[in-house]
């Protein structure tokens, strides 16, 4: 007879993403930067990187972890990250409770409304923040993409510890 062997499964993080301008393609750049930092994340953390238009059910239940990064228009996430979140509520309402996640908002001049729609989705979901969002106002200055950074490498070491 055969002995099966079960393998330790990997924690993954998903990083949702809609990134259209040179600003928010830098800001996603830092935060896979962070994700992938040896210093946070040793390999043990697997990085699945998705455009918020082709993420769904399966890759938000299959991830331990979350980093969302979104522009705000017309005062809220972009409607391709508000897709996402309409695809995923209700089937992964209950099994991605207490999940921990991560979130950047580029906007060119306010990023206010955003920031409410994140922290209210996020709350219906029950998700944990493993940092403040990550909100930056016009083009990203070497301070912005540090605190991406920092934030996408936080979220990735505190999978890796789970």
């Amino acid at each position: 007879m055969s002995e099966i062997r079960q393998t330790a499964r990997v924690p993954v993080l998903l990083i949702v993403h809609h990134t259209p301008s040179p600003a928010t393609q830098e800001l996603l750049e830092a935060a896979l930067s962070g994700a992938r930092d040896p210093g946070a994340n040793d390999g043990s953390v697997e990085v699945v990187v998705r455009p918020a238009l082709t993420a769904g059910v399966v890759d938000a239940l299959n991830a331990d972890g979350y980093l969302l990064a979104t522009p705000a228009n017309i005062g809220y996430i972009s409607g391709a990250l508000k897709h996402f979140f309409d695809t995923i509520y209700y089937p992964c309402l209950e099994a991605t409770r207490g999940r921990h996640y991560a979130a950047v908002v580029h906007g060119n001049l306010d990023a206010g409304g955003a920031l409410r729609a994140l922290e209210a989705i996020t709350t219906g979901l029950r998700w944990s923040a493993v940092a403040p969002v990550v909100t930056v106002t016009g083009s990203p200055s070497r301070d912005d993409l540090t605190a991406v950074h920092d934030a996408a490498a936080t979220l990735a070491a505190t999978l890796g510890t789970a």
